[in-house]
């Protein structure tokens, strides 16, 4: 039976231009519009933005480092640049992007849904996002800010004299959009699978999104209430946090790490769930152990809210505590290394072809190793306290969240990119861009373990001429990643217009949201779909189709 027999069979009868994209004209119809396929694409446009404003100032940055003498940016400039760096980065692209943009457009389809549960909530959740991230935009015309992207008390509360109050509260905002995205995916998970579609028949994109939205729904107001209580102390002076007024700063380490270190894991598990997708439909397997790897994704949910006080073991907690939260740091390493065992198993033997979705898979797998190894050095007190505010940590934290989560969504834009848009996309240019990524971000960062181990503290202008040699090896990788990250910005937008036409299912895949056009029409499925095939079996699948002929 050939591929185009397969396409056919599933694919529901609609006439030309009743799609998602021209089902209405005019941008008044985008930006009220209640379809979560295209709330998912103003996302994308959103973060991509964010993307490259963070980049820039990452640019900044790293040509401020090639010389030691610190001679391009005084120390000021220089603590604003990564403040507003790492701001940008964390809270409006690496937290939302590959939940708020892969998840809202591929969840209701791979549920065999029409749409999320609350449509306009989701909507809004956009807007919230929008509005919150204008406002650290406005903040950076401003003049920025100086306290770093964790706002560390006394000195955000009290010392600091840049636009402190206007940064948390953009921050606070987003968080609501954060929020009402897990509820939304939540209510939908429960309540609006398709008939026959069972726990254990669901796709892992959609065991991670279930497992990052308990984490949203949890952590986010923590951090909510904490960057809120930085804004009244700063305002009206009542002692929360600094210890002049009577407060305990080491209380808002708790707080803000309470949630930041669970929203490791709002960025890893999604783009984990990617991973789990790419693999299965490019090795033509199903997911080796799938059952161990869908509970890995909760119980990496679970145990991200006990580690948190790693993040203070030089802050002054206790011996004990300590070594508790050494353990179960540690320990957390375990359904991480499920999934990566896991999936690899399900390469072994497995009929790999290498397009562009699945290079950028396997890139995520390395990285996310090398990020995942390096962590547990820093999960053990005597090591973590000589590198402790090094170059170490800074070249782990950009393994784990930027190297794997960024591949990760460049693997689930590639893959899912014929689905959103009706088109593909050059796959030798989109090959080249993953090498880039890939050689590029290795150069930059793997030199930044040699300089943490040597002792080079992070968030210097300046540095003793002997760290010099790395340094220029990691920004001379920056301009190759740089450009890495530009290519699929160019070929997506070429494609758009001149790239080949997609099929309902161009890779093969066995999931539901092949089962529908590409693009989708508006309400995804003409008629509400019957699953009779477990996760990821492709036989079942084929089988299904050949019924349909």
């Amino acid at each position: 039976m050939t591929t185009d027999a397969i396409d056919s069979a599933q694919t529901p009868r609609h006439e030309e231009g009743t799609n998602y994209i021209n089902a209405e004209y005019g941008l008044l119809s985008w930006l009220f519009t209640i379809d979560h396929k295209r709330i998912a694409i103003l996302y994308m446009i959103s973060v991509t933005a964010l993307f490259f404003v963070g980049g820039i100032f990452a640019l900044l940055l790293r040509l401020e480092l090639m010389t030691p003498q610190g001679d391009l940016f005084t120390s000021d400039t220089y603590n604003k640049l990564f403040t507003l760096h790492g701001v940008v980065m964390i809270f409006f692209f690496l937290i939302p992007a590959v939940p708020s943009v892969l998840g809202n457009f591929i969840l209701p389809l791979q549920l065999g849904a029409r749409d999320l549960a609350f449509p306009k909530i989701n909507l809004l959740s956009w807007y919230l996002y929008v509005i919150g991230a204008l406002m650290g935009v406005v903040v950076m015309l401003l003049g920025g800010v100086d306290t770093g992207w964790t706002f560390y008390t006394p000195f955000s509360t009290t010392y600091s004299n840049t636009w402190v109050v206007p940064t948390v509260l953009a921050g606070f905002i987003a968080g609501f959009s954060s929020i009402l995205t897990g509820l939304n995916f939540i209510v939908t998970i429960h309540k609006m699978r398709a008939p026959g579609l069972t726990w254990f028949r669901l796709p892992l994109m959609v065991w991670a999104l279930y497992g990052t939205s308990l984490i949203q729904l949890l952590a986010t107001p923590v951090l909510g209430i904490a960057l809120l209580l930085i804004a009244v102390e700063r305002l009206w002076q009542v002692g929360i946090f600094n210890p002049a007024l009577g407060g305990d700063p080491i209380l808002f380490q708790h707080l803000f790490w309470f949630y930041s270190h669970p929203a490791v894991y709002i960025m890893i598990l999604p783009a984990m769930g990617v991973i789990s997708e790419v693999i299965a439909c490019f090795s033509r397997r199903k997911i080796f152990g799938y059952k161990f790897v869908a509970f890995s994704s909760l119980a990496i949910a679970f145990l991200g809210f006990l580690i948190w006080a790693h993040h203070l073991f030089v802050a002054g907690i206790s011996v004990y505590s300590a070594m508790i939260f050494s353990f179960l740091t540690m320990f957390v390493a375990v359904p991480s290394a499920i999934k990566t065992f896991n999936w690899t198993s399900t390469l072994y033997k497995g009929s790999v072809s290498y397009e562009a979705p699945m290079l950028y898979a396997l890139g995520f797998i390395g990285m996310f190793l090398i990020g995942g190894l390096t962590g547990l050095f820093l999960a053990t007190l005597g090591i973590d306290i000589h590198v402790h505010d090094t170059y170490f940590v800074v070249a782990h934290f950009h393994y784990v969240m930027v190297g794997s989560v960024i591949m990760a969504y460049f693997a689930g834009i590639h893959y899912w990119w014929p689905k959103m848009t009706g088109r593909m996309y050059p796959e030798w240019w989109a090959r080249l861009a993953a090498l880039l990524v890939f050689v590029g971000f290795n150069l930059t960062f793997f030199p930044q373990f040699l300089l943490g181990y040597l002792g080079m503290p992070r968030r210097y202008h300046a540095y003793v001429p002997e760290f010099q040699v790395l340094n220029v090896m990691s920004t001379a990788g920056a301009t190759i990643l740089g450009a890495g990250y530009l290519l699929p910005l160019i070929y997506f937008v070429w494609a758009l217009k001149y790239a080949p036409r997609a099929s309902a299912n161009p890779w093969g895949a066995s999931g539901l949201e092949w089962h529908t056009p590409s693009p989708p029409t508006t309400h995804n499925f003409e008629d509400t779909p019957t699953v009779t095939w477990e996760a990821y079996d492709e036989k079942a699948w084929l089988k299904e189709a050949e019924k349909n002929v």
